[in-house]
């Protein structure tokens, strides 16, 4: 609580009297949305005391405050992972500074992996539950001055928003998909048969982040939107071609910023 509060009000020293209504994870390769917010201030996590340091692929390491879509935002442009070797309350901190300084509502963005086959690179699909092979980041003593001690996951992803995605999508002619994601610690791919484990028990894209954030969102009371770019399809057999690499998870992402940023604008827009 000490790093979530110090944190917060270093912050809060940089954007004077400024209140986020959003809160935005950015994923993987998908940073570069970060650059289209407006009247923006970057804060380099560096600079908060305290607080972890992004050191995965694609993960610039800053807060950036500002507005899009005419809205006031405050945007991670890189998130934590577990398998960083950081512990669960330091993977979802940012969540509980960003609820702190008044976010209503939290965007999360990720690159991932596709098990479902009728997905191909370059899909944006919208995340409409997940399955968390994760360590819950409630475990512990729970933080009360923050939500409840047992919080229901039944609509961890809020149907409004979900629904005002495909709307927006639908008038930009995007095609989009809806899924179900499967978070597991990495940082490993997954194997062949793992692969068609998480296939056959109902994944549809597999990665190694957004869940822990959104538990400790909902656990926060905000609501939640959720969308993965697909950016390698998963390998179901045991042959050498279909090759993962972290570089290339980055360049595909970076292509389909351009979406992201048209389709976060408009649904921040319309909150």
């Amino acid at each position: 609580m000490q790093i979530i509060r110090s944190s917060a009000d270093y912050i809060r020293s940089r954007i004077g009297d400024r209140k986020p209504l959003v809160g935005i994870v950015l994923g993987s390769g998908l940073g570069r949305l970060g650059e289209k917010i407006n009247n923006a201030i970057t804060i380099p996590y560096k600079e908060i005391v305290g607080f972890p340091q992004s050191t995965a692929i694609g993960h610039k390491g800053n807060f950036i405050v500002g507005e899009l879509g005419g809205k006031t935002v405050i945007a991670m442009q890189g998130r934590f992972h577990y398998y960083e070797g950081y512990p669960m309350d330091m993977v979802t901190i940012g969540v509980r500074v960003m609820k702190t300084l008044g976010i209503e509502y939290l965007f999360v963005s990720n690159a991932a992996g596709a098990c479902n086959q009728s997905y191909k690179v370059g899909d944006i699909v919208i995340i409409r539950d997940h399955i968390n092979m994760l360590p819950n980041p409630l475990i512990g003593k729970n933080l009360d001055e923050f939500g409840e001690r047992f919080p229901d996951m039944t609509c961890a992803y809020d149907l409004d928003l979900q629904a005002s995605a495909e709307k927006i999508c639908d008038e930009l002619g995007m095609q989009v998909k809806k899924g179900v994601y499967l978070g597991s610690t990495g940082p490993t791919y997954e194997t062949p048969a793992e692969v068609r484990f998480f296939s056959t028990i109902g994944a549809d894209l597999l990665g190694m982040s957004t869940i822990p954030e959104v538990i400790v969102a909902r656990h926060c009371g905000l609501k939640v939107f959720g969308v993965s770019v697909v950016t390698n399809m998963s390998n179901f057999l045991n042959v050498e071609k279909n090759l993962n690499d972290g570089d290339d998870v980055v360049k595909q992402a970076n292509l389909a910023a351009e979406k992201m940023e048209s389709l976060f604008s408009m649904m921040i827009e319309a909150l």
